[in-house]
């Protein structure tokens, strides 16, 4: 979900026709299975569990959600940025509308971007110096009471 010089862009497109012939099937997006993991929103309205699968590496990262036409309540998708940093997001090639929770070194929800647009190249920031993005399915944070503030407890923010 971020922008990406036009070298990787190339690489990951070779990548991709390769895989699909069956010579770079190792390397290909499938390859990996996901990793996911618990995670837990503290709220006035009680605590929310998410089952997310984890972005840590770049690769994992510029792809995101990218090309899915489903995600199921209750789960996502957390990046990690360690170390915390400014971090700039965009929904291009991702078909579904999407809440992107910004989340704080100290695992405090930071900012929260709630319904963005599917294949908006509009960049969406994190307002502040962020560790993790928690992107979930477009009306998560309203439906569950998510506000700046909130604690999240993850292993990625200190063990919170």
């Amino acid at each position: 979900m971020r922008k990406i010089g036009l070298e990787r862009l190339h690489l990951a497109l070779w990548i991709v026709l390769l895989s699909w012939i069956g010579i770079a099937a190792p390397y290909g997006a499938g390859a990996r299975a996901a990793e996911f993991q618990t995670l837990e929103i503290a709220t006035r309205a009680g605590v929310k569990m998410f089952s997310v699968e984890m972005a840590t590496t770049e690769q994992e990262k510029e792809k995101g959600l990218m090309y899915r036409k489903h995600l199921p309540d209750g789960q996502g998708m957390l990046f990690d940025f360690s170390p915390a940093q400014q971090v700039s997001m965009w929904m291009k090639n991702t078909y579904i509308s999407l809440d992107m929770i910004f989340i704080d070194p100290d695992g405090r929800v930071l900012r929260i971007a709630e319904n963005t647009e599917p294949l908006s190249t509009r960049i969406i920031s994190s307002g502040g110096l962020a560790k993790g993005v928690l992107e979930v399915i477009a009306g998560t944070a309203k439906k569950y009471g998510i506000a700046p503030g909130d604690r999240v407890s993850h292993p990625l923010f200190n063990g919170h």
